[in-house]
Formats: structure tokens, sequence, C-alpha cells
């Protein structure tokens, strides 16, 4: 593994542990993993590496907003 694969999977848990702590009480920890992986996925390769905590943060969190009004 990288240094680069060391510094996404920090980001992508930082953002799956401020996620999940945000929506306790309304969606499992499992289920907003699932969701900030796949935002992650998506924006890999596509973004610069400066931004992608922002950018991840925003996406997943959009998208986690999304399906619980889908609810």
């Amino acid at each position: 593994m990288t240094v680069r694969d060391h510094h996404s999977d920090d980001i992508t848990d930082e953002v799956r542990q401020w996620l999940s702590r945000e929506f306790a009480s309304s969606m499992t920890e499992s289920a907003v993993r699932e969701i900030v992986c796949s935002a992650h996925a998506d924006l890999e390769g596509r973004i610069g590496p400066d931004v992608m905590g922002e950018t991840l943060h925003r996406l997943a969190r959009f998208r986690v907003l999304r399906t619980l009004g889908s609810r």
C-alpha cells in the first residue's frame, strides 16, 4: 500500500466518523460507511488529492441527506 492510499483511507475514515456522529440518530454507521465509500470511489482520480477531504464530505453528506429524504 502506498502513502497516498493511507492518506486516502484516513480521509475516508475521517469523513465516515464525522457523518456517522452527525446522523447517528437516523442512519446506521454501516449505511453511512457505504455512502462514503461510494462517494470516494466516484471522486477518486477526478479531483486533486488536496481537495478530496472537503469534496468527499460535501458529496457524502448530500447523499446521506438525499437518502434520508427518500425514506
